[in-house]
């Protein structure tokens, strides 16, 4: 125990003095930036916060939906994880998705980002002219991390309750096999309490600095776009989790899966091959070959 303490703490160390190598960088290119700005914060945190994080949204969506909708480059679609399914996406159903994704953020995510800035302008400085230390950003980035997963599984488990799953969380389980873009094809109300809720909730509580929350911003969406984007890709993390949701509905509610195995929401995902490949993959196997399914009796 010991050992393991001494090397996280060596390891901790060493990026602690990468940033401080580094560290004048940054803040002189903040500086810059917040000088160009000076006296529009508002503006600052809206571009830094909103179109930052579209930016990456769909710069990373792209690429997938070229392979989606192309078939091509075929070294991607092995890694597919329900074989034969959106091969190609239907252009149809994948419009729809489109329409309902760029509403969400635009009259949905736009306004709640401005609400965030004035809840956030009470509790600090979100656009100081000093940048958070590393202690501080990696603790924040830990905290939304654990307000993310409880927030996200109880309102994700509110919303498959019968009453409300029919008139709202339907809609995104129309694709039983989902591909990067549908992360925020929802219903606006589910978008406000299931998306943003959970993601926006860290920075306001903690007064957080605009570098923080756009970093933040930026990896919750590359984390749920690779939860269901389809593929289970070399040295990404595993999507089977989130998948397996899709697939089976009553399974798998949470981003981490923390408070899935503590109310044993998982336990059926822990019987199937899904979870088997519920790893990283670090070879150029894709692990419906290296972990293929059980043949059927007769086969």
């Amino acid at each position: 125990m010991e050992k393991m303490l001494d090397v996280t703490g060596s390891g901790f160390r060493h990026l602690q003095r990468f940033w401080g190598a580094s560290g004048d960088f940054w803040q002189k290119l903040w500086t810059k930036v917040y000088l160009q700005f000076e006296g529009h914060d508002a503006a600052l945190f809206f571009l830094g916060t909103m179109l930052a994080p579209t930016l990456v949204f769909w710069m990373l969506n792209s690429l997938l939906l070229l392979v989606d909708t192309t078939g091509k480059p075929s070294f991607i679609t092995r890694y597919r994880i329900q074989e034969g399914r959106n091969d190609p996406v239907d252009p149809a159903k994948l419009r729809q998705v489109v329409r309902t994704v760029l509403f969400n953020q635009v009259l949905v995510s736009g306004p709640m980002v401005v609400l965030v800035y004035l809840l956030v302008s009470r509790t600090g400085r979100p656009c100081g002219p000093e940048l958070p230390t590393f202690h501080r950003g990696l603790m924040e980035l830990a905290v939304f991390s654990m307000l993310e997963e409880i927030l996200f599984y109880y309102s994700h488990r509110l919303f498959h309750h019968p009453s409300l799953y029919k008139h709202f969380h339907k809609q995104h389980h129309e694709w039983t096999a989902p591909i990067g873009v549908v992360s925020i094809y929802a219903h606006p109300l589910e978008h406000v309490i299931s998306n943003m809720l959970p993601v926006v909730i860290g920075p306001v509580l903690l007064g957080s600095h605009i570098t923080t929350t756009s970093v933040w911003y930026c990896l919750a969406l590359v984390s749920t776009t690779i939860s269901h984007c389809g593929y289970h890709l070399p040295f990404l993390p595993s999507p089977e989790f989130h998948d397996f949701h899709h697939l089976r509905f009553n399974q798998c509610f949470g981003v981490f899966g923390v408070l899935d195995r503590l109310h044993g929401t998982d336990s059926r995902f822990r019987q199937t091959k899904q979870y088997e490949r519920h790893t990283l993959l670090t070879s150029l196997t894709p692990l419906t070959h290296s972990i293929p399914e059980t043949p059927k009796k007769g086969q």
